[in-house]
């Protein structure tokens, strides 16, 4: 009633002023200025309310999704079984907190199990089908011995979802239509690291990690990539890949193509690689560090303006480390800026 009564009172006062003031009735030149100037501002007062109506609403919008982006992305610890842990995303919706990226870290008697997903599309859309994925993958890591039965409840887990939502968007039918569900799909990679350092992964269509050792950047493209979870029907067989050992101080970068697929005003994609570089060159190494100075670089390189989600985590490996040197994120560390717009995880100021 109050979002309509302002409206109403406009449109109720227009309509009284041209029934019952006199000069509403009279034909001369400033009589019809007069009574365009109460209309027009009538109108203005109708278009201003409406307006902040729709703002309000935006903001409420936006407040609840990211509160339930929060619950799906839930801030992760600094520190896993002896790994040092820093993770962010940010939205190509400008202004949102929501994305279609989704990662978690859990150690498990398996080990240290990592999941660095993209969603088909952004925004609120999508975070269903995150809901869906995160939500197999925290029970799938604890509950099954090797990656590849955890990427098989994945699978399960995003068919059921997608079914589910195409009879919900066509009830009449009772069916499953082919092409919404074909169109919909995530990409993934699976990381486990054992006590050992010992690194294994299984990868649906996703950008390789980066190994950070010393001075040395190297992608890890061990094996030709699975297709994107949901269109194609996984292999009868799924043996982890190995990507070598994480050594102590050592370092692993997962993240989204929308980091490497982002262009500056030139359309130049953006130089990852050479990022993590000069991340490296800082001394001491921290996960905190690498994701300051590549969340940095990025927000600088598309002008605040990515085309597409981006996300990051950080992995590193403080095992058996001296508090200081390599790997261990000190306490300052996480208390600088961080670009507008990237959403820190864990964030101390949230």
């Amino acid at each position: 009633m109050r979002a309509l009564g302002l409206p109403a009172l406009g449109g109720a006062t227009a309509v009284a002023y041209k029934l019952a003031c006199p000069l509403a009735q009279q034909q001369g030149a400033g009589a019809r200025i007069a009574t365009s100037a109460v209309f027009l501002a009538v109108g203005a007062g109708i278009v201003v309310h409406a307006r902040r109506a729709l703002l309000r609403e935006l903001r409420q919008a936006r407040r609840v999704a990211g509160a339930a982006q929060s619950v799906l992305l839930r801030p992760l610890p600094p520190r896993v079984a002896g790994l040092t842990v820093a993770a962010a995303q940010l939205s190509a919706d400008r202004g949102a907190a929501v994305g279609g990226d989704l990662y978690e870290v859990v150690a498990t008697e398996h080990g240290v199990r990592a999941v660095m997903g993209d969603v088909r599309g952004h925004g609120l859309g999508a975070l269903a089908t995150v809901a869906a994925v995160l939500g197999s993958f925290r029970e799938a890591a604890h509950d099954e011995p090797d990656l590849g039965g955890v990427l098989r409840r994945l699978e399960r887990a995003l068919a059921r979802h997608l079914r589910e939502r195409a009879l919900a968007e066509h009830p009449s039918s009772g069916l499953v239509p082919d092409g919404s569900v074909a169109e919909e799909f995530v990409t993934l990679l699976l990381v486990e690291i054992r006590p050992d350092g010992q690194t294994h992964a299984l990868n649906c269509g996703h950008p390789w990690p980066y190994l950070l050792s010393d001075t040395r950047v190297e992608q890890l493209a061990a094996d030709e990539p699975y297709p994107p979870l949901g269109p194609f029907p996984l292999p009868p067989e799924l043996p982890a890949v190995p990507l070598g050992q994480l050594l102590p101080g050592d370092a692993l970068v997962l993240y989204t193509d929308g980091v490497e697929d982002a262009r500056d005003a030139h359309g130049r994609f953006f130089p990852l690689a050479a990022v993590l570089a000069a991340a490296v060159r800082e001394q001491p190494l921290s996960s905190q560090t690498v994701l300051r100075r590549v969340f940095g670089a990025l927000m600088h390189h598309t002008r605040g303006a990515p085309a597409d989600d981006v996300a990051l985590l950080v992995l590193t490996n403080s095992r058996g480390l001296p508090p200081g040197p390599r790997g261990c994120d000190r306490a300052g560390s996480a208390a600088a800026a961080w670009p507008a717009g990237a959403h820190p995880q864990p964030a101390p100021h949230r």
